[in-house]
């Protein structure tokens, strides 16, 4: 925090914080715009297959892709 306060990107510390949670809300609202777009899909699928499998599916591939997101940041 102190040296993106010495970088004079911010000017204070409330300022990382308050972009942090800026951040933070923002990454919320899209987790949660996806959550209701796969909850649309699932029931739209309903009666046409194998509903939990096309889940299961889309799961383990936003699983592998929030993994691999984490490990490049973590670098």
């Amino acid at each position: 925090m102190s040296a993106l306060i010495r970088s004079g990107r911010y000017n204070s510390k409330s300022e990382v914080l308050r972009e942090g949670v800026r951040l933070i809300q923002e990454r919320e609202t899209r987790l949660a715009a996806l959550d209701a777009a796969i909850a649309r899909g699932l029931r739209q699928c309903r009666g046409r297959g194998d509903v939990e499998a096309a889940r299961d599916r889309v799961s383990d591939r936003l699983d592998a892709k929030y993994r691999a997101l984490a490990k490049a940041k973590a670098r």
